[in-house]
């Protein structure tokens, strides 16, 4: 082979290489996830991609929000013109840990069948693990391009600290997502916060996307064991159940009582929830948890709340609720403590089912326009 000929065919592919490098560091990736083959070549999912044992599980979880909404059932748009379209949104209890898809709240209230203002009613999981008032907040803003009639957000005061509003992967991954949300909704967050991740130009060529790329592909080859077997995630025969015996701390993300919690709470972030929802009516949840009466129970209703913590919190959400006339439903006491599973929000599907039940009669009081 002529060895000039050699010398050119490796000069034309290392520019090919270097162009194609500038051009996705120039150009966000990002794009790359709303090319998908889910409800085309195969049925879209039930809930947001997210798991840590993808090998059985068919699942993974990625940050790529375009991609994780893409692979959806919600993404088979336009809506229907006879459809009432309900989105739920919240931590890992919505998104249904250790529940069947059928199992979760979304899952119960299509099997409800109801109908509202004359139409059939469809409910859309749209919950994700880790707790955080900011990844709701994301993933509110995003879903609204789906036009929803109504939205069901259930809470928890986990979800409100300071502490955790920009650690959730989802979030701390997003950043430029993060800076547009706190531009638009005033929210109180340092862009500059070490949390957030800001890839440098390296961090966005071939090489240094090489992982979320393929984790892009991933997500569509899983698909076709997610549509042969409807898994998404692992279902334990025996795990360890929610902690029901406490130990004497009473503190809560560092505060001590009397200490009052408001101003360690990010409210504005909640706030800016229904300024995303715009004239979409929200049914706000305060989501049931686990009431221990074990060891200390007198102290700590469960493994993440002080009962003074806790106290104070409720009091402040049915204050606020008031002051801005939100539809709010104080449910946390609503489930037996024998219908938790392996932490003090996530419910059996018999615990589902009873939220499910009051939940409904919520839906079924929204005025039609």
């Amino acid at each position: 082979m002529d060895s000039r000929f050699l010398r050119n065919v490796i000069l034309k592919s290392l520019a090919l290489f270097l162009a194609l490098n500038l051009i996705l560091a120039a150009v966000n990736p990002a794009v790359l996830g709303k090319i998908s083959l889910y409800n085309h070549l195969f049925p879209g999912r039930q809930r947001l991609p997210f798991g840590e044992d993808s090998v059985q599980s068919y699942n993974l979880s990625l940050y790529n929000l375009d991609a994780m909404f893409a692979s959806l059932i919600i993404a088979d748009i336009p809506k229907p013109t006879d459809e009432y379209r309900i989105i739920v949104v919240g931590d890992s209890s919505t998104w249904g840990i250790l529940l069947h898809p059928e199992e979760t709240l979304a899952g119960q209230l299509n099997a409800a069948h109801l109908s509202l203002c004359g139409r059939p009613v469809n409910v859309y999981n749209l919950g994700y693990p880790t707790i955080s008032l900011t990844k709701d907040l994301m993933v509110l803003d995003y879903a609204m391009r789906y036009q929803p009639d109504l939205v069901i957000w259930p809470v928890t005061l986990e979800a409100f600290p300071d502490d955790k509003q920009l650690s959730s992967p989802i979030v701390a991954n997003n950043a430029t997502r993060m800076d547009d949300l706190i531009t638009r909704y005033n929210l109180h967050f340092n862009p500059n916060d070490p949390e957030l991740v800001r890839p440098s130009f390296w961090d966005k060529t071939i090489v240094g996307q090489r992982r979320s790329l393929a984790d892009l592909f991933r997500l569509q080859m899983y698909g076709v064991m997610w549509a042969a077997t409807g898994l998404d995630q692992t279902y334990p025969v025996d795990y360890q159940h929610a902690q029901t015996d406490f130990n004497l701390d009473v503190t809560f993300h560092a505060i001590q009582p009397p200490e009052q919690i408001e101003t360690h709470l990010a409210f504005d972030v909640l706030e800016a929830g229904y300024q995303a929802a715009g004239k979409t009516p929200i049914i706000l949840i305060n989501e049931p948890m686990l009431i221990s009466t074990g060891q200390n129970s007198g102290l700590d209703y469960n493994f993440l709340y002080p009962r003074w913590a806790y106290d104070q919190y409720r009091q402040l959400m049915s204050a606020k609720a008031q002051a801005h006339g939100w539809n709010y439903l104080d449910l946390w006491n609503l489930v037996p403590a024998g219908q938790f599973t392996n932490s003090a929000i996530h419910l059996t599907p018999a615990g589902e089912t009873i939220l499910t039940g009051r939940v409904e009669q919520s839906i079924l009081q929204q005025s039609c326009p």
